[in-house]
Formats: structure tokens, C-alpha cells, sequence
């Protein structure tokens, strides 16, 4: 996932991802074909974790903004109230788009987690979850 291809989305529990997208601007964009690439993306938004952590202390609001920067990659938090991590790696985009797609994708997870049949803090196996996201991503961030 170069620079040009793609975002990074994941969403963390207390103790592990409850869900990971790969976004690309078309939707039927194949997954990257150079897989340390890819690996080397996952690597850096889990590693960019605990600078949430060092970041909440800092700040009182949802949006943390940038909180790490590997190379041309950037990843941009979001803390919900339930200390659940949103985390986005990309290649630089606007401040504000990624702010509204961060809420917006907040909206969708507390209507996701209200629903009685969502375990909070398991694995998002939702359909429904997964292509909104993917359409509020191409939306805000291409």
C-alpha cells in the first residue's frame, strides 16, 4: 500500500483490532500485491499505539490529529469515550476531512455498539459497518 494507493483504517479495543480496512479510492481496487508493503503499514499503525496512549494525557479531545509520521505515511487518532482507538495511516491528507470522517465513523461505531446483538469491545464482523466506512472514506478522503 504505497502512498498513492490507498488508507489504512483500524479501529482497537482494550486488547486487540476490532476491525481493519485497507481503503482505496475505486472499490474494486485490488489489495497491494507487495505484502511487506502492506505489513510494514500494519506495523506502523500498531506501533503508533502507545503514542495514543501518551497523547490522551495531553489533550482533551476526541480527535488526537497526527500522532506519528513514518516516512510519507502519517496516522491520525481518534479516542472514543469508551477508550476505543481509531486509527487512520495516510499519505498527508486535510486536517478537517480526516476530522469529519473520524466522526462520522464514530457515529456508525455508537450505533453499532447499541445494537443488542454487538458484544462490545469483540471483533466488528458487520457488512453494513465495513461499507460505510469504506463510503465515508472515499467521500472525505479522495
Amino acid at each position: 500500500m504505497g502512498s498513492n494507493q490507498g488508507l489504512l483504517f483500524l479501529i482497537v479495543g482494550k486488547n486487540e483490532p476490532l476491525y481493519e480496512a485497507e481503503i482505496h479510492k475505486r472499490p474494486n481496487t485490488p489489495g497491494s500485491a507487495d505484502t511487506s508493503v502492506a505489513r510494514q503499514s500494519y506495523f506502523v499503525v500498531h506501533s503508533s499505539l502507545d503514542l495514543v496512549d501518551n497523547a490522551t494525557w495531553t489533550s482533551q479531545n476526541m480527535y488526537l490529529r497526527v500522532i506519528d509520521k513514518v516516512n510519507q505515511q502519517y496516522v491520525s487518532a481518534f479516542l472514543t469515550a469508551g477508550n476505543i482507538k481509531f486509527l487512520l495511516l495516510h499519505p498527508g491528507k486535510g486536517e478537517i476531512e480526516i476530522k469529519n470522517f473520524f466522526h462520522e465513523v464514530h457515529e456508525f461505531y455508537v450505533k453499532l455498539s447499541m445494537n443488542p446483538f454487538y458484544k462490545y469491545d469483540t471483533p466488528i464482523t458487520s457488512k453494513e459497518f465495513d461499507k460505510r466506512v469504506r463510503a465515508v472514506a472515499r467521500r472525505n478522503l479522495f
